[in-house]
C-alpha cells in the first residue's frame, strides 16, 4: 500500500488575503529558499541605478519575511550575498553592504515576532561591525521558535562544502573521526546549515533557471519554481502561486 506521502496533494482550501486559495498548513513546506534575483534589472527598466532596485527589493524582503512568519513558514531562507558577487563593481558592492548594515540596524521588528535569526557563510570577509552584529541578533533571537530566518552572506554552496570538508579531515588527522564511519550526515552536520531542514520549495524569480551556488546540497530533493517575475516585483501572491504549485505537485523521493 502507498505511504500518504505519496498520495495526490487535496485541493488547496485555505483562503489568503490575496484571492488565491492557499492550501491547508500542513501542505506548506517546511523551508522556503529564496533566490533574490532581477534587481538590477527592475531598475534599469525604469530608468533607475541599480543601488534603487537593491533598495526595493530590501523592501520586498521585509514584507515576505513577515508574511512567511504569519502563514506558518518554519524555515525562510534568502541568498544575499553569493562568493561570487564580490566580482561586481566596488560600488554596487559597497551599496548592498550598506543596505545589509541598515537590515541588521532594524532588525529589533523580527525579535520582536519571535523570529530567531540564523546567518550563513565565510564571515571572514565582511566588516567587523557587521560580524559583530549577526553575532548579536544570532544570540538574542536563540531561543525564538515562530520561524528561523536564514541569511545567506557572502554564501557558496560549494565553498559551504569544502569548508565541511576540511572540518571533517581535521577530525580524521587527529584521530576523532574513523572515515568508514563517514555518512550523508557526517557532511550535513558540518554544514552552516547544521540541525535545520533542508529546502523544500526553491524559488528564482527574474527568469534564470539555475541554482547559482545556492544551498547546492540541502536543495537535493528540492522542488524548484521559477518565474519571470523580478525579485521588487515577487509579492506575497506570487509567493501564494508558488505554495498552491508546491501543494500540487507530488513528492516521491526516489519511490514510486
Amino acid at each position: 500500500m502507498a505511504l500518504s506521502l505519496f498520495k495526490k496533494r487535496s485541493k488547496p482550501d485555505v483562503s489568503s488575503d490575496s484571492g488565491i486559495l492557499l492550501p491547508p498548513p500542513e501542505q506548506f513546506p517546511q523551508h522556503v529558499g529564496f533566490i533574490m534575483d532581477g534587481n538590477g534589472r527592475w531598475a534599469t527598466k525604469r530608468g533607475m541605478p541599480r543601488k534603487f532596485g537593491h533598495r526595493e527589493g530590501a523592501k520586498n524582503f521585509k514584507d515576505l519575511t513577515l508574511y512567511c512568519r504569519d502563514i506558518g513558514i518554519r524555515n525562510a531562507s534568502f541568498y544575499v550575498f553569493s562568493t561570487e558577487n564580490w566580482k561586481r563593481p566596488q560600488e554596487e558592492i559597497d551599496a548592498l553592504m550598506d543596505l545589509f548594515w541598515e537590515y541588521l540596524c532594524d532588525a529589533d521588528n523580527y525579535l520582536e515576532r519571535r523570529i530567531r535569526m540564523i546567518f550563513i557563510g565565510d564571515r571572514s570577509r565582511l566588516q567587523e561591525r557587521l560580524q559583530k552584529r549577526m553575532q548579536e541578533l544570532e544570540e538574542d533571537s536563540k531561543d525564538f521558535e515562530k520561524m528561523n530566518l536564514i541569511l545567506a552572506i557572502n554564501y557558496g554552496g560549494r565553498d559551504e562544502i569544502r569548508h565541511a570538508a576540511q572540518q571533517i579531515a581535521r577530525e580524521v588527522q587527529i584521530g576523532t573521526l574513523d572515515p568508514d564511519t563517514i555518512m550523508e550526515q557526517t557532511i550535513a552536520d558540518r554544514l552552516y546549515t547544521a540541525g535545520l531542514a533542508d529546502v523544500d520549495l526553491l524559488i528564482r524569480p527574474s527568469g534564470e533557471l539555475r541554482l547559482s551556488n545556492y544551498m547546492i546540497w540541502q536543495c537535493a530533493y528540492a522542488e524548484y519554481y521559477f518565474t519571470d517575475v523580478l525579485w521588487p516585483d515577487f509579492n506575497k501572491t506570487e509567493l501564494n502561486k508558488a505554495l498552491v504549485d508546491f501543494a500540487n505537485r507530488g513528492r516521491r523521493f526516489g519511490g514510486i
